[in-house]
């Protein structure tokens, strides 16, 4: 199967080049594939981010969608997207380069082969951190190990919100979260279903522009996020 399209989600605060030299990134290595790029914006969606969103749609017409998010947060941003979304695969990632663009390609390649599993990068195995929190780098890692440890999965990256989705997936399971843990539930859901994922390695830097909306401690919410999937059954990961 090759007949795959795509749907980029960009939530947008207050990115500006990041998100032009993103979308610039994929539409040169993968326009064919991409059916659209959800810009998700908010009401704290900066007059310049728009602006910027404003010249992509003079330069890519219809590909460009800007929904303006009802749930609140980043979690409810990707869950507004996730109800609107039309390409066959959904890729969730970040509009200010600290998931690397130039890797769509790859997640679409290897979607076109395996077009029913989860594709998901990872910064712990041939991928890295650059400007990354030490205190959080070493946290990050035992995090990745406990949780590997308890879904009984070969997996070293669970919370790296960078991946492509199959639509049908996406839309059939009830999401939760509204905040940064939705990255993660995005993951643990689909293996609780049985759901097959694989690791693509990918580099992560830090955000050239604007500030992270995550704080330090809210990070400690994934611990409860985890756990509490791990109990779960299908009827109460799936629409009813």
């Amino acid at each position: 199967m090759n007949n795959i399209s795509v749907s980029i989600l960009l939530p947008v605060i207050n990115e500006t080049f990041s998100l032009k030299q993103t979308i610039d990134i994929i539409a040169a290595s993968s326009s064919n594939y991409i059916e659209e790029y959800l810009i998700v914006c908010c009401k704290k969606t900066t007059g310049e981010s728009r602006k910027t969103i404003s010249e992509l749609q003079q330069i890519h017409g219809d590909k460009i969608v800007v929904l303006e998010q009802t749930l609140p947060f980043l979690g409810g941003a990707v869950r507004d997207a996730f109800d609107i979304c039309r390409g066959t695969h959904i890729i969730m990632m970040a509009s200010d380069l600290e998931t690397d663009p130039t890797l769509v390609k790859s997640l679409i390649e290897e979607s076109i082969k395996a077009p029913e599993i989860i594709i998901t990068a990872t910064r712990w195995k041939g991928g890295g951190f650059k400007g990354y929190n030490p205190i959080k780098l070493i946290l990050n890692f035992l995090f990745q190990k406990i949780f590997s440890l308890l879904y009984w999965v070969n997996l070293s990256d669970m919370t790296f919100g960078y991946r492509i989705f199959p639509s049908i997936l996406v839309k059939s399971i009830h999401w939760e979260e509204v905040r940064h843990p939705l990255l993660f539930e995005t993951l643990l859901k689909p293996l609780r279903l049985g759901v097959k994922v694989k690791e693509i390695p990918s580099s992560w830097k830090a955000r050239q522009e604007g500030t992270s909306a995550n704080t330090f401690f809210r990070n400690f919410e994934y611990f409860k996020t985890g756990i509490k999937i791990l109990f779960y059954n299908r009827n109460k990961i799936l629409k009813k």
